[in-house]
């Protein structure tokens, strides 16, 4: 196993001289795995398929080398790339489902598999399909064989995806956000699975994605991104603990955490694109330690010292840490962010806005919510939890008037509900709004961002003329959208961009409760610090109330006051998020506990 060194890799713009990502310099070795982290249109993407030497449509690998075994990559025909790909060098996409062909079965697809790679004989393919599928940790009998990729759960597809790019045997693994959308049970189960093959095959692996914390966990050395460049540079425990440029800093405090609750900070701004990106340091818009030198000066990557008598940093090129900063060395000692969250005391006088009773839902005879009672006061937060498959989102349906086939009562504001939109009065529409997990599925694409948030505006009288189009500016503005945006397609946006647009529409209805399934489960760390804090804001400022869909427990921690835990349609436990988190009753909350990812040590 030979690992793979990245040396000057720039990826542009055709025709333009734009580059897309510069200087990129990366050592991945067998055994180890580098987690390449940064906000939306930082580069991560790109730079994880220029290693399988791609680049999307419009781009072009303009300079550097991708060597394996000491052979550039980039230099080779085409024909030698394409028999390299899925071999020696493998990659598993962020929608493995996309990955695997709807109408075949899951044994064909991996014998399939074989048979393109010339692995093993006609005999054996099917028996090396089953071993590849139990490395994984999946069933390798007959019935799981003949199952098609929508039989099975999400992690199963892409555990599935795991099998077919570990059963070559390659050299090189580029991971693109494999877990973005998992529950932490089912994550926690995939990279367990990823750092175990890595390490036995000693398969080097880059882990493209946006969670630190999910870095924090798995990773042996971290990359962050900014704006096409790497930032920082070094080992897991060097960047979380010693962390010496401003952004790496900037993210770190933007990360929720399991053992108190602490008010989120998003980074203010947004990245900027090719082309559009400041003279200097190219975080120099937005950070707060900027300097006027930061403004003109191009930084270089600086050397931090190890701490300790001697400075032994650097003793291998893959152990260094860097900081592309010029006050990397001045920069002082690092406290993390611990500011609490303001006002989010349980035991304060309530006024029940929502309540839900006694609900039990079904789709055609099958009863998937089982006695469900809960309530929302008025100014606060409730959090729904649990794995997929719990119930978390048929319960926000119902509440959204999305699901009609349910007995119980659901009442707002002291008044009860209808099933069916239509039976609910326009004021009962206007006051909740709810906020989907899947941008691209709840945005008409050919709409531009201006007319998507405006609707709710014009639709409930809001507000017309130049005073409509203000709100426009100042919601967008809200949700870290620049105006430059308003005249655009959703279809030009990316997945962060698109969720930051449907919350501007929810929130465009003035609404009096918010139903929020999953809605920060796609966005950067980042860009959920300001989604948090700009809901905290809302709450504080105008008593909006929101049910909070989620399987990320941290983030509860910082969003939430009361929290129910769900598992199979049932209630298991439920109370003061405080109370829940620090001292759980039921074995399953503590093993959702357990499952999720954190930058903090465990006790």
């Amino acid at each position: 196993m030979s690992g793979l060194i990245v040396a000057g890799l720039r990826v542009g713009l055709v025709g333009t001289g734009i580059d897309v990502v510069d200087d990129i310099d990366l050592t991945l070795r067998p055994g180890e795995i580098v987690g390449l982290v940064g906000e939306s249109g930082s580069g991560k993407t790109t730079v994880g398929t220029a290693l399988l030497a791609y680049a999307r449509d419009g781009a072009e690998i303009e300079a550097g080398q991708v060597l394996l075994a000491g052979e550039d990559v980039l230099a080779k025909p085409w024909r030698e790339v394409r028999d390299l790909r899925g071999t020696r060098l493998a990659y598993v996409p962020q929608d493995p489902a996309a990955a695997l062909n709807p109408s075949i079965r899951i044994g064909r697809q991996l014998v399939e598999l074989m048979e393109l790679r010339n692995m093993g004989t006609t005999p054996s393919r099917l028996e090396d399909a089953r071993r590849g599928l139990v490395e994984v940790g999946l069933p390798d009998t007959d019935e799981f064989l003949r199952r098609y990729p929508h039989q099975l759960s999400g992690g199963q597809v892409q555990r599935v995806a795991l099998a077919m790019a570990f059963m070559p045997r390659p050299d090189v693994l580029v991971l693109d956000e494999p877990t973005t959308g998992l529950d932490v049970t089912t994550q926690g189960m995939v990279l367990d699975t990823i750092a175990a093959l890595c390490e036995s095959h000693d398969v080097a692996a880059l882990y493209v994605t946006h969670d630190l914390a999910v870095i924090a966990n798995i990773a042996d050395r971290v990359a962050v991104m900014y704006a096409g460049r790497i930032a920082e540079l070094g080992p897991r425990e060097a960047v979380f603990n010693d962390p010496r440029h401003p952004y790496t800093r900037m993210l770190l405090d933007a990360i929720p955490h399991l053992s108190h609750a602490r008010a989120l900070k998003g980074i203010p701004g947004s990245t900027p694109a090719p082309g559009a990106r400041p003279a200097g340091c190219r975080f120099s818009d937005r950070c707060p330690e900027v300097i006027e030198a930061c403004r003109t000066q191009e930084p270089e990557p600086v050397l931090i010292p190890a701490p300790g008598p001697a400075d032994t940093n650097g003793t291998e090129s893959g152990d260094k840490h860097t900081s592309r900063c010029l006050r990397a060395l001045e920069l002082g000692t690092w406290d993390i962010n611990t500011g609490t969250v303001a006002d989010a005391d349980p035991e304060k006088p309530r006024t029940t806005l929502l309540e839900v009773s006694g609900l039990n839902v079904f789709y055609g005879r099958k009863q998937v919510i089982h006695d469900v009672s809960f309530d929302v006061a008025t100014a606060e937060v409730v959090a729904l939890v649990g794995e997929s498959g719990s119930g978390k989102t048929t319960i926000a349906r119902c509440i959204g008037g999305l699901h009609r086939q349910w007995s119980g009562t659901i009442s707002f504001d002291r008044e009860e509900l209808a099933k069916k939109p239509r039976g609910r009065r326009r004021d009962q529409r206007k006051r909740i709004q709810y906020i989907f997990q899947n941008p691209y599925l709840s945005l008409n694409p050919r709409h531009t961002v201006e007319r998507i948030v405006r609707r709710p505006i014009d639709l409930f009288g809001i507000a017309s003329g130049s005073e409509a189009q203000d709100r426009v500016e100042s919601l967008l503005a809200s949700v870290a959208l620049g105006s430059r945006t308003m005249r655009l397609p959703v279809s030009r946006l990316s997945g962060g961009e698109r969720q930051r647009v449907a919350i501007a529409r929810a929130l465009a209805a003035e609404a009096d409760l918010l139903v929020c399934d999953e809605i920060t489960s796609a966005l950067d760390v980042s860009v959920q610090g300001s989604i948090v804090e700009l809901l905290e804001e809302l709450r504080l400022s105008r008593g909006i109330s929101a049910v909070f869909v989620t399987h990320n427990l941290a983030l509860v921690r910082s969003i939430a006051v009361r929290i129910e835990i769900l598992s199979q349609g049932r209630i298991v436990e439920s109370g003061p998020v405080a109370t829940v988190m620090e001292e759980p009753r039921e074995a399953y909350t503590q093993q959702l506990l357990a499952s999720t990812p954190t930058i903090e040590p465990r006790g």
